[in-house]
Parts: C-alpha cells; structure tokens; sequence
C-alpha cells in the first residue's frame, strides 16, 4: 500500500530528561495534607489532581518542595494558576483574570469564573497552611500578566 507524500512522517528524537525525583513524595504529601481534594474545586479524584507548587521549585530559596508551598490542583486549574489565569492572593482569596471572566464559552469557562473571589478550601493543619510570603510572591506575577 502506498502513502501519499502529504501524510506525516514520524520521526522520532531521544531526549534526556532532568526528572524531580521529590516530585511523587511532594505530591503525596500535599493531596494528604488537603484530604486528596483539589483545593479549588473540591475535586476528590487523585488521578485528576496536581501538586502545584506556590513558587516553582528553580527557585532556589523559595522552591522547596514542602506542603506550604504547594497546593493540589486538579488538571485544569493547575494549568490556568501556572498560566496565571487564576491567582490566589495572600489572604486565600481567589482571582480570575479579567481575560477569562470577558469570555463566554460552556459549562468549563463558567465554572473557572465562578472561583472569583471564594476562598482557597485549606487543610485542617495549620502547619500545612499554604505559606503567606510565596503566595504573596506569586499574587504578583498573577497581578503583572493581567
């Protein structure tokens, strides 16, 4: 059977990858912490949650990977916080941009606008809390992309 010349070739790159190794043992600790619910949503689906971290771990004094720096996400959110579509400020208060709240699109985009100005769900220890200063730190770089 022949191919036409418009079909895709595959090809095929080897890549060496720099793997987090704390990754798991972070993760596992941040869903514990929060009761394996996304910290937006209240999603109680592992499979679907992140641990997103406050401030990213190349961060070389902030970066650490411990609970108060991290918050589970499911997929989504976890993309928009990374994105910066949605902040969340020292006082656990949540921010949608201004960019996703103009749009009007289904059930998906209305229910990210719905997160405007609710509270981050927190974990019942208070060691677990997410830290204030990284929030802080990271409320900015929401506040300077929007």
């Amino acid at each position: 059977m022949a191919f036409a010349d418009t079909q895709p070739a595959r090809r095929y790159a080897l890549n060496i990858v720099k793997q987090r190794l704390h990754q798991a043992t972070f993760r596992q600790a941040v869903l514990t912490a929060y009761g394996e619910r996304c910290a937006l949503s209240g999603l109680p689906e592992p499979m679907l949650l992140d641990a997103a971290h406050i401030v990213s771990d190349k961060h070389e004094v902030l970066g650490q990977p411990i609970v108060p720096n991290g918050i589970p996400l499911s997929k989504i959110h976890h993309a928009a916080f990374d994105a910066h579509l949605i902040g969340i400020d020292p006082d656990f208060r949540l921010h949608v941009s201004p960019r996703l709240m103009e749009q009007s699109d289904g059930p998906m985009l209305e229910a990210l606008k719905q997160l405007h100005d609710r509270s981050l769900r927190l974990p019942v220890r208070q060691q677990d809390l997410p830290d204030r200063n990284r929030l802080a730190l990271r409320f900015e770089e929401f506040r300077s992309a929007n």
